[in-house]
């Protein structure tokens, strides 16, 4: 054979590798397509899937009412509960002074409701007695979800009694000499009513309704470590006087625990 003959040879074979490239491309251009097709059938039946699970928890979500109603009665039977719960819980307890923990002693009541649709947000109330601190018997905020997620908060407004208002407090942070504090005081809780400049500051309310509310009493009872070690040379002496003092709180608590027991 030629050179010239080779030549020739070689540009065919080149001319063919090119057709195999083009067939190549289009096959994955043709694949990519039918990727595209079968996604968005994926993507449909997400979306189906998501609305037929908003109407189950729409569902369960009324049933579950009464229920929560019967919880809140029995939970009014016992004494500080919830700043019990609220101390006892290691994220909010790390936004609580000593002066919240005193008026939250004064909570007696703490509810969540889901807007009807769910997914557009939920309001969180708290009912309080008469206090030291502020005229308001209720305490709410409503958290509003656009359609993207972002939450926008509206809360009532505290009507703090003269020199009472605890979030001042944090703006205090020297003293008269000028001197900082060694150990600053965490931000109030009540902060969390006032401040909406950061969407952040809701992650409290995303810890009471999706942590807290739920199950309260895995937090109630959890044990206070100090006052066992304090009380522990003190039982021998005590005894049993006081058992009948807590057979009430005992038997209601008992009734509390079968909301999350299948044996009741």
């Amino acid at each position: 054979m030629s050179a010239t003959g080779a030549k020739v040879s070689k540009k065919e074979q080149n001319s063919n590798h090119d057709g195999a490239d083009e067939t190549s491309e289009k096959e994955q251009q043709e694949a990519i397509e039918h990727i595209d097709e079968v996604q968005n059938e994926i993507d449909r039946l997400n979306e189906q899937a998501s609305e037929e699970i908003l109407k189950v928890e729409q569902k369960y979500n009324k049933l579950r009412q009464p229920f929560f109603q019967k919880r809140s009665e029995l939970i009014g039977k016992i004494p500080n509960f919830w700043v019990t719960t609220f101390v006892n819980h290691p994220q909010v307890s790390a936004l609580l002074g000593e002066e919240d923990e005193e008026a939250l002693h004064y909570l007696t009541r703490v509810e969540v409701t889901e807007f009807e649709d769910i997914k557009s947000g939920y309001r969180i109330d708290f009912y309080f007695d008469e206090n030291v601190y502020f005229e308001n018997k209720v305490l709410s905020k409503e958290i509003h979800l656009n359609e993207s997620g972002d939450p926008t908060p509206k809360s009532t407004e505290i009507k703090w009694k003269p020199g009472k208002d605890l979030t001042v407090r944090s703006s205090q942070t020297q003293s008269k000499a000028g001197k900082k504090r060694q150990h600053e005081e965490p931000e109030s809780f009540f902060t969390w009513f006032t401040d909406h400049s950061d969407s952040g500051a809701d992650e409290l309310g995303e810890v009471i309704k999706d942590d807290i509310w739920p199950n309260p009493l895995q937090y109630y009872l959890v044990p206070d470590m100090e006052d066992e070690e304090g009380e522990g040379e003190e039982e021998d002496e005590e005894g049993l006087e006081d058992i009948d003092e807590d057979e009430d709180d005992i038997e209601v608590i008992l009734q509390l625990s079968c909301f999350y027991s299948w044996y009741c």
